[in-house]
């Protein structure tokens, strides 16, 4: 079972580990590349801030953006801050999340995030946990994957196994930590099912679109190539 409240503490853990490590850094390191196609870390964090207001908006019963555009157009706008004022927002808006999330909630009902997605009010900490700790590591400040909450990495897995499940361009495929700590199915329920082992860090960037897989080995066929996220 979900449990929002847990949930809420890893991200304000997952947003003050990010504020910390951001503290030392200086206005020529936000401009600097992230490892996000076409943005740079301060695009990384204006996502992060206007992100936070989007998830509030969505536990309010509110659209989630005003449309793509204006989502795009407000990260854009907020990306060249300096470091200061990018870590100021981060802060409040992290705090504003977690201030909604404290409040009385009927948290088994369903909320609207963007695209038509639908999901329980009782996952939205999770999705803001994924925002903050993914993005960490898309900053390229030296917090990887395998840094990351060993409980985060296997929910995060469970997530998107069950996203791609169904997805006709994934052909059935079976996901296994190398351990033995964990095992997923996803992809189409027809066609030869091909086999995925590897190091949950490892199974969670090539999920995620953050890692392109060489560190997996594959049976059955080659690694499926997923969707974009």
């Amino acid at each position: 079972m979900i449990d929002h409240e847990r949930d809420l503490a890893s991200v304000r853990e997952a947003t003050e580990r990010l504020l910390n490590d951001a503290a030392s850094w200086d206005n020529a390191a936000v401009a600097e590349p992230s490892r996000l196609p076409g943005w740079t870390r301060g695009h990384v964090l204006a996502h992060l801030s206007r992100n936070a207001d989007a998830l509030v908006n969505v536990l309010r019963g509110l659209p989630m953006y005003a449309s793509a555009e204006a989502r795009d157009a407000d990260i854009a706008r907020d990306a060249d801050r300096p470091l200061d004022a990018q870590l100021a927002d981060l802060r409040a808006t992290g705090e504003r999340f977690q201030e909604v999330g404290a409040e009385p909630a009927d948290w088994s009902r369903t909320v609207e995030l963007r695209n038509g997605v639908t999901d329980s009010a009782s996952r939205i900490p999770f999705r803001r946990w994924v925002e903050v700790a993914l993005h960490h590591v898309d900053l390229g400040v030296g917090y990887e994957l395998e840094d990351l909450p060993e409980e985060f990495v296997r929910r995060e897995i469970d997530f998107l196994t069950e996203r791609f499940a169904g997805n006709a361009s994934v052909p059935p495929t079976r996901v296994l930590a190398a351990d033995g700590t964990g095992a997923w199915t996803t992809g189409s329920a027809e066609g030869s099912e091909v086999t995925v082992t590897g190091p949950a860090p490892e199974l969670l960037g090539w999920l995620a679109g953050r890692r392109d897989g060489s560190a997996l080995k594959t049976e059955g066929g080659p690694l499926p190539e997923l969707p974009p996220l």
